[in-house]
């Protein structure tokens, strides 16, 4: 399947937009950053709901827009899917009125499949004002999945729920990204949610592009701290599920070749592939090998880069490399810096409590 190629110019207001963004072809791409950053006037350039000044819009091999060649498909000819903030149904229909809507060619055995994944089997019959919040986004979710797209744009569609419909609808979205091979973008403001759901991430700022990359690659970059506190740095690793204690409740994890980690017993089985969250301020340093020791993980690390924070937190960020291509954030005093004379290249042992972990820092990938 081809890349989702982006090459865009845009004036809005004081801002510029200006992103140029090769995107993966599955999977869901989370689009992140403060109000104002060019979130949603990217996906509506996307859709076609309003137009680039400059650029280039490639989706499955097909050119959407192309401000050099003359090019611009009008909406309903780019094959996107899009669910807005608000569910957007059409009161005077049923649920199946709304799904249908739309839908040129029926495909009973794809109608199916997409119920069966959201769960509107009981609501066909209902009518919108008879739906929560959360069925009413399952319902737009489905609709939009009944076109066959190949690219769905999902403007913070949990935004409006309060915390018990998102946690109703979350699963679904999961499922979702697991399915139906497409990629989709998702635009949040939410750290859980982009935790939870996204496999690639964009930082917008002002209309430009901070970071953009795996997921486990741009949640630890600088780009990110600005929401990050102290208590909130973290490490995120794409780990497998190597085996289980059971008598201690307490599960191994593959994070790289030869580095391990046990963590709060995990509900996934041997095998099967996760994401895992490590906060920085639960990893701690020694020069020596601590023996004797309660903790269960002590990983021979070396010290790659190392940021101090602002004056007011009195602590230094340490980039610690475990493996090639495997780093690990720790969060240390000043002090704790100072008197163990912390430098780069030097050879540490990062300690990680076994109960640090816990299943709220695992997310089941596969």
């Amino acid at each position: 399947m081809s890349e989702v190629i982006l090459q865009l110019q845009k004036r809005l207001g004081e801002t510029q937009l200006d992103v140029d963004l090769r995107l993966p072809a599955v999977g869901i791409c989370a689009i992140f950053g403060r109000s104002g950053a060019g979130k949603t006037s990217l996906i509506n350039l996307i859709s076609g709901l309003t137009t680039p000044d400059v650029g280039e819009i490639h989706l499955a091999g097909r050119t959407l827009f192309s401000s050099s060649q003359g090019i611009q498909l009008p909406i309903e000819q780019r094959k996107i899917g899009y669910v807005f903030q608000d569910a957007r149904l059409f009161p005077h229909y049923t649920v199946r009125g709304n799904l249908n809507y739309g839908v040129t060619h029926a495909d009973p055995e794809y109608f199916a499949s997409v119920i069966r994944l959201l769960a509107l089997e009981p609501l066909l019959a209902r009518y919108p004002r008879d739906l929560s919040g959360g069925e009413k986004q399952r319902v737009a979710i489905g609709r939009a999945l009944l076109s066959k797209p190949d690219l769905l744009l999902m403007d913070e569609p949990l935004a409006s729920l309060d915390m018990p419909r998102k946690k109703e609808v979350m699963p679904f979205l999961e499922n979702l990204a697991q399915q139906f091979l497409l990629p989709i973008l998702y635009v949040s403001h939410s750290m859980q949610e982009i935790l939870r759901l996204a496999d690639h991430l964009v930082v917008l700022e002002q209309g430009k592009v901070l970071s953009a990359g795996p997921i486990e690659q741009v949640w630890s970059s600088k780009a990110m701290r600005p929401w990050q506190s102290f208590s909130e740095q973290s490490t995120l690793f794409s780990a497998t599920v190597a085996k289980h204690h059971q008598t201690y409740g307490l599960t191994q994890v593959r994070l790289a070749e030869d580095v391990w980690l046990w963590v709060q017993q995990v509900e996934a089985d041997v095998g099967s592939s996760v994401r895992m969250q490590v906060r920085a301020n639960d990893v701690s340093i020694a020069l020596d090998k601590p023996t004797a020791s309660s903790i269960r993980n002590i990983l021979p690390a070396r010290i790659v880069a190392i940021e101090h924070q602002q004056p007011s937190k009195k602590s230094v960020s340490l980039k610690l490399e475990l493996a090639p291509h495997c780093y690990l954030w720790a969060v240390v005093t000043e002090w704790a810096h100072a008197e163990l004379a912390l430098e780069i290249g030097m050879p540490v042992f990062a300690q990680i409590k076994g109960v640090s972990v816990a299943q709220r820092d695992v997310i089941l990938t596969n």
